[in-house]
């Protein structure tokens, strides 16, 4: 089972904003116990990234998250300009366009432990990086790795600390099932009925989805209610099968194939109609993505194309970054099979 984490945004605004985003890293590496010499690394990133934003990007941001069951912390850096003409040059040390030495993404490269980057012009530049905690004995992949690729930020409206959404994928064997629920309005009271929505999931790992979303209407009655939406599938299998209620929408996207994920309409656990179970073929190398409705529903899948094959998080923030609206809860997931 792997539940939601929640990322934390730093708008690079101001030089002091890198010294807070450091700081807040620095507290999520010892809660996770991250070693000193990883949490070091974790600290260079974090100032690496941030210096980058504020001497070259229009509204940039870094946004941090622990991911418990990943054993690691993800940075993501992402702005809206100007973009780098040349991201292979830009990547060498010596490369500079601010008077430093030049060294950042390259010692960025390094330092982290999964690495990604994207960069058009004009759009700008998103990147991920992350820093895991070392394994006792030789690495091994963790049973998601096994199965998909798996990358999502969650992020409160502004001006909340906590995020009215939640997800929550279950894995067993080759079997994937994702639900992502949309609590009524924002703050605790909605992150109360999303959480007791994905709790299910675990609860009940198996099962038609039909009565994984009746037992989550049941459950939220005593809730303010929840748009749900749940999607499972078995590895190497062509098809999907989804059910839902309410506003969370999403994609299945591939380089030659683009279908819309939509449910009924309803709230899970104030009216919905008994829940009817759909599917959607799956392509060899696509991408699932579902969203909340803080992501903007009809938005064209051109500038994923791009970055269909990268690290999953760098595709949540690319969608995150051009098509947000910045006005209440945003959760984005992504997953992709390893076929």
């Amino acid at each position: 089972m792997i539940n939601g984490w929640t990322h934390r945004a730093f708008p690079i605004d101001d030089a002091s904003r890198i010294g807070e985003a450091r700081r807040f890293a620095a507290q999520a590496a010892h809660d996770l116990g991250l070693p000193e010499l990883h949490a070091g690394r974790l600290a260079l990133i974090v100032t690496e990234l941030g210096t980058n934003l504020h001497r070259h990007a229009l509204h940039g941001r870094l946004l941090i998250a622990t991911r418990v069951s990943q054993r690691d912390i993800e940075v993501l850096a992402i702005d809206e300009g100007p973009g780098m003409p040349d991201l292979q040059r830009s990547m060498q040390d010596g490369q500079s366009t601010g008077g430093s030495p030049g060294t950042g993404l390259g010692a960025i490269r390094r330092l982290a432990d999964d690495f990604d980057i994207h960069s058009a012009v004009p759009d700008g530049t998103v990147c991920v990086a992350r820093v895991r905690l070392p394994a006792s004995g030789p690495p091994a992949p963790t049973a998601a790795a096994a199965v998909i690729e798996l990358g999502a930020i969650m992020l409160p409206a502004p001006g909340e600390t906590v995020c009215g959404d939640n997800w929550a994928v279950s894995l067993d064997g080759p079997s994937v099932r994702l639900l992502v629920a949309d609590g009524l309005g924002h703050g605790p009271d909605a992150a109360k009925a999303s959480k007791a929505a994905t709790a299910l999931l675990g609860a009940a790992p198996g099962g038609d989805l039909r009565d994984l979303l009746q037992k989550v209407h049941t459950r939220l009655q005593t809730t303010r209610g929840a748009a749900v939406c749940a999607l499972a599938f078995q590895g190497g299998d062509a098809q999907a099968s989804y059910c839902g209620a309410g506003n969370i929408v999403g994609r299945v996207i591939s380089g030659i194939f683009d279908k819309s994920i939509a449910t009924q309409l309803g709230t899970a656990g104030l009216q919905m109609r008994r829940p009817e179970p759909a599917s959607i073929e799956l392509p060899a190398h696509a991408l699932v993505i579902l969203h909340s409705d803080g992501i903007a529903t009809r938005w064209k899948p051109d500038r994923l194309l791009p970055v269909l094959r990268s690290d999953p998080s760098l595709v949540a923030a690319v969608l995150l970054r051009d098509h947000t609206r910045h006005r209440d809860d945003a959760t984005v997931v992504v997953v992709r099979r390893n076929d």
